[in-house]
């Protein structure tokens, strides 16, 4: 019997077991990809004071910093069921069953598809799949690209693309007809774009997030340039939609449609652009498979990326014994993941150790620095996020 199991063994699982152990509690960690780091293993980018983060670099320290505190860390190990026993939690494995008093869901997120016809052909990915190719595998996921959805998570990873090497032609809307409208409508994604504060990964998305305060949205829809706009060299056509991804054995290029401001498809209008890869980015969900498994209550919040089991800021969901942090509980940068990871650390180590005046301190400090790391966060995946957080607290006080 474990005092605590974390499933998860990215930046939050693994920081939770760090502060966790810290304290004296019996750390285990699962996770079922081959190696701990979760999507920090796809991360590199230039911070804005000139610093380089380097995912796989931050991913190796939290993993030697685990395991020289006797952090448990065991890969390949897929979940599949949770069952609440007498003594605490009971997890179904592909390893065996493993009990334990407390359990830590860090199961991160998963990317939202959106699916063309042609998406099934070799060389078509998600624009995550891209990312760790050439951040982790160090292969180049091929000579020129198009990337479908323009989003923030599409346009922080085109600029990592372009550090493998790859020639990213331009950043292109989804036919609206195809998917959920919003991601296909010029004026919803513009709206998305300009709400981005100054925290924004590219001199581009700054200067919308400035338009954004001083112009209607229709306004500047209207005015857009239909060769798009460029970021870092790679123009962000929201008046240009993908109908169909084309090739015979292999990706080819896409077949495209000048749009409308409403996103409707201007007859006459439509073009072949070649691409030997095509990046697919329909946003972030999180993966809370298990905590439903688990009976969690959950809530639905856009901002956080979809469906969020409650909680609170001390990441107690609303059964007992079982925790939360990271990407599980809405969508947002692999630092606030951490920091998050850290309070469920401490949270579970006050139940295992017994509360203290200090431990009740670092618990305190542990969330007013999930909130600092949040507002600093160089990637914002929504505006509201903040504010929809505190709404989840309160849920959890009257579900609790």
């Amino acid at each position: 019997m474990w005092n605590l199991v974390i499933i998860g063994a990215g930046p939050a699982g693994l920081m939770a077991g760090i502060a966790a152990a810290e304290n004296g509690v019996a750390v285990k960690v699962i996770d079922e990809f081959p190696r701990p780091g979760g999507r920090l293993l796809g991360q590199l980018h230039e911070e804005p004071n000139g610093e380089w983060w380097n995912g796989i670099k931050e991913s190796e320290n939290l993993e030697e910093r685990a395991v020289s505190l006797g952090v448990e860390i065991e890969c390949e190990t897929s979940v599949y069921n949770l069952e609440k026993i007498e003594t605490g939690w009971r997890i179904y494995t592909s390893n065996g069953i493993i009990d334990t008093v407390h359990l830590l869901l860090a199961t991160g997120a998963s990317e939202t598809h959106i699916p063309l016809p042609g998406w099934t052909l070799p060389g078509v990915m998600s624009i995550g799949a891209a990312q760790v190719m050439g951040n982790v595998h160090r292969v180049k996921p091929g000579n020129t690209c198009i990337i479908i959805g323009a989003n923030v998570l599409s346009m922080a990873i085109a600029n990592e693309l372009k550090l493998c090497g790859v020639d990213v032609k331009a950043i292109i809307l989804p036919v609206t007809e195809q998917i959920e409208k919003e991601a296909g409508q010029p004026q919803e994604v513009l709206a998305s774009l300009m709400r981005l504060t100054h925290l924004a990964p590219s001199p581009l998305l700054k200067q919308l997030g400035k338009l954004g305060k001083h112009v209607p949205v229709s306004f500047a829809t209207k005015f857009y340039p239909s060769n798009g706009l460029k970021m870092n060299g790679i123009p962000i056509k929201l008046k240009t939609a993908v109908t169909e991804i084309i090739g015979e054995d292999v990706v080819e290029g896409v077949k495209t449609v000048k749009i409308n401001t409403a996103g409707e498809p201007v007859p006459g209008t439509e073009k072949i652009e070649t691409a030997d890869v095509v990046c697919i980015s329909g946003g972030l969900t999180p993966m809370a498979e298990l905590a439903s498994v688990a009976g969690c209550s959950f809530k639905y919040v856009e901002a956080l990326g979809g469906h969020i089991p409650v909680h609170n800021e001390k990441m107690e969901t609303t059964l007992p014994d079982l925790y939360v942090s990271g990407n599980i509980t809405g969508v947002e940068s692999s630092k606030v993941a951490m920091e998050q990871g850290k309070v469920a650390g401490l949270t579970i180590a006050s139940k295992v150790i017994g509360s203290s005046p200090a431990l009740t301190e670092s618990i305190k400090h542990a969330v007013q620095n999930v909130e600092k790391v949040r507002a600093a966060a160089l990637i914002q995946f929504h505006p509201e996020i903040e504010k929809e957080r505190k709404t989840l607290y309160q849920d959890y006080q009257q579900n609790a």
